[in-house]
């Protein structure tokens, strides 16, 4: 079945459904007209069996004297007059002289009426339905039996057998007709979205699926398969902004190099412009080195695949380890870098080499292009470590600050060098860890910040051994 169409299986549902629907019908209709049929004869027994007590009870009436009592035509009917002992009295002139009752069901006669069928009679070859009543006859108790052959009953439930058999798989085949053309209505509607679906491509990625105003669950197929598109739709323009805006990046430093390069190659007059050429070269190849690390960690952060070791690591130690990668620089450019001291027990929980990568992208932000000290803070906010690192320079453009960490994007003020990926991986970071980021101008000048989960408290007994970390590697990551 699950190889065939599903109008056909609908089709077929709905016929085994009506054929067990129509049976059911049918075994009911034939049974209620047969018990209709045995309770209209007892009836009619009933009323005979009245008519002939008066001619029972008179001892010179006769019941062989059917032309007197015209009750019912005759080979169909018949009546017997029978003595308790057996013996029969009277009876019409299609029966014989034996008893139509055993010894048992004259006993029960004598006291009430009795009901009873038998397969046949001597001179009949069909049923017949029996109905015995007392009666007393010359002072004696005596048993009337009057009875009628089933056949008009026989007649007429083959009769319906037959309509039955014959309208029964005609009504069976109009209703599988019909639903078979009720499905194919129903289906209509997703052969309408395929054939849309088949026109939809990364080409026309706006296009979208008719969903039928229905109310039941083709709308909403149909919406959802619509919500699925636009999701589609948003990731693939997400990819292809970002591959035009890696291009554009990648190319700047390459043409640079090149130009680099030929210039040593060509009009280099002496050892010192070539060596600074190749300075030159060797300076962008740091820049196209460091970009491509950027934009790796950018797709495998959209990919939800950026590898973290997650360990318990020291919000103090984290702080000291930054400020001592860059207070070369900070002293180059003669300014401070200061760690807050931060509470000992305070600890995160994620991996160390990442958090350094996001507080050194802040780091690096502050020292490029902002101004005065560079302070780096560690507090702890419920169930989050918030790690913030501020300078005093002119600050981010209102307009900017919502956009601040979304890639390739520069604020048009103040800060407008780099490639507009450090804040996007401090996010990117960020997220991964189950945080955030968050920025915004001070009195002083910007404050940066990442929300990172909090390690839990260690307990009062320490362990001998230090803490395992736990690698977290999501699918398809490589080891």
């Amino acid at each position: 079945m699950s190889r065939l169409p599903i109008r056909l299986r609908v089709a077929a549902g709905f016929a085994v459904a009506m054929a067990a629907v129509l049976a059911a019908t049918g075994v009911f209709l034939y049974t209620r007209l047969s018990e209709d049929l045995y309770a209209a004869l007892d009836q009619q027994l009933q009323l005979r069996a009245q008519d002939l007590a008066e001619l029972a009870r008179d001892p010179r009436g006769s019941l062989s004297t059917e032309h007197t009592f015209r009750f019912v035509e005759s080979g169909e009917s018949f009546a017997q007059l029978v003595a308790a002992d057996g013996r029969v009295l009277d009876a019409t002139t299609a029966l014989h002289a034996s008893s139509l009752l055993d010894a048992r069901e004259r006993a029960r006669a004598l006291h009430a009426p009795l009901y009873a069928s038998l397969p046949r009679l001597p001179n009949l070859d069909e049923g017949v339905r029996l109905l015995a009543t007392p009666v007393q006859r010359a002072g004696r108790p005596v048993v009337l039996v009057v009875g009628a052959t089933a056949e008009n009953r026989r007649e007429t439930l083959s009769s319906l057998r037959e309509e039955l058999l014959i309208v029964g798989p005609l009504a069976l085949l109009l209703a599988t007709a019909l639903g078979y053309l009720l499905a194919g209505a129903g289906l209509r509607a997703v052969d309408a979205m395929r054939a849309r679906a088949a026109q939809i491509s990364a080409d026309r990625p706006g296009e979208r699926l008719p969903v039928p105003q229905s109310g039941d669950e083709l709308e909403r197929l149909g919406t959802t398969l619509n919500q699925m598109l636009a999701r589609l739709q948003d990731g693939l323009e997400r990819e292809r902004a970002f591959v035009a805006e890696a291009g554009h990046e990648l190319r700047t430093p390459l043409a640079l190099m090149r130009a680099e390069l030929d210039y040593a190659l060509h009009y280099a007059a002496g050892e010192d412009e070539l060596r600074a050429a190749l300075l030159t070269a060797s300076d962008e190849t740091d820049r196209l080195v460091t970009l491509a690390g950027a934009l790796l960690v950018m797709a495998s952060s959209e990919q939800g695949q950026l590898r973290l070791r997650v360990e318990t690591v020291s919000a103090g130690e984290l702080l000291a380890s930054v400020c001592q990668r860059f207070s070369w620089r900070a002293e180059q450019l003669r300014r401070s870098l200061q760690a807050a001291a931060a509470d000992p027990e305070l600890a995160i929980a994620g991996d160390r080499l990442r958090l350094e990568q996001a507080l050194g992208n802040l780091v690096d932000n502050a020292l490029r292009h902002g101004a005065g000290d560079v302070r780096l803070t560690a507090r702890a906010e419920s169930d989050r470590v918030v790690l913030t690192v501020a300078d005093d320079g002119s600050g981010f453009a209102p307009g900017f600050l919502p956009h601040a960490f979304q890639r390739f994007s520069r604020d048009h003020g103040a800060r407008t060098e780099g490639s507009g990926l450090g804040l996007a991986i401090v996010l990117a970071i960020a997220e991964a860890h189950g945080g955030s980021a968050g920025s915004g101008n001070t009195a002083r000048g910007v404050e940066l910040s990442i929300h990172v989960p909090r390690a839990p408290r260690a307990p009062d007994a320490p362990s001998s051994e230090p803490p395992a970390a736990a690698e977290r590697v999501p699918p398809g990551e490589p080891g």
